[in-house]
């Protein structure tokens, strides 16, 4: 599992993405649609529109990094954003989120208990 110090930023982007987008793709997608700059060093979090793939695009200085999420059974529990385009995340939230737990309901979904 990975684990996120509790000061980086992390912006989840509310609307699916085309999964075959990679890192010029993603991007141009934080510049644009979620108009952050994608060298500040914050996580930028991308899903699918069946919720079962997500990619995180983070830059650590010298170039960019993508990596990339494929669950075999279930969805992710995506948040709504108020302005419909990005919510800014914790680092606990985006853990729980890949953790399988319910970020409005507080528990693990289903599909995720072993």
């Amino acid at each position: 599992m990975l684990s996120f110090p509790h000061t980086l930023r992390i912006y989840l982007a509310v609307e699916a993405v085309d999964m075959r987008k990679h890192f010029d793709g993603l991007w141009a997608l934080a510049q644009e649609r979620l108009r952050e700059d994608p060298r500040s060093g914050a996580l930028f979090v991308f899903t699918n529109r069946n919720r079962d793939r997500l990619k995180i695009l983070y830059w650590d200085g010298t170039g960019p990094w993508v990596l990339a999420k494929r669950l075999e059974r279930g969805r992710f529990t995506w948040p709504k954003g108020s302005d419909g385009v990005k919510i800014s995340l914790t680092s606990e939230a985006l853990t729980m989120l890949l953790a399988g737990i319910d970020l409005k309901e507080g528990m693990k979904k289903a599909w995720y208990e072993r």
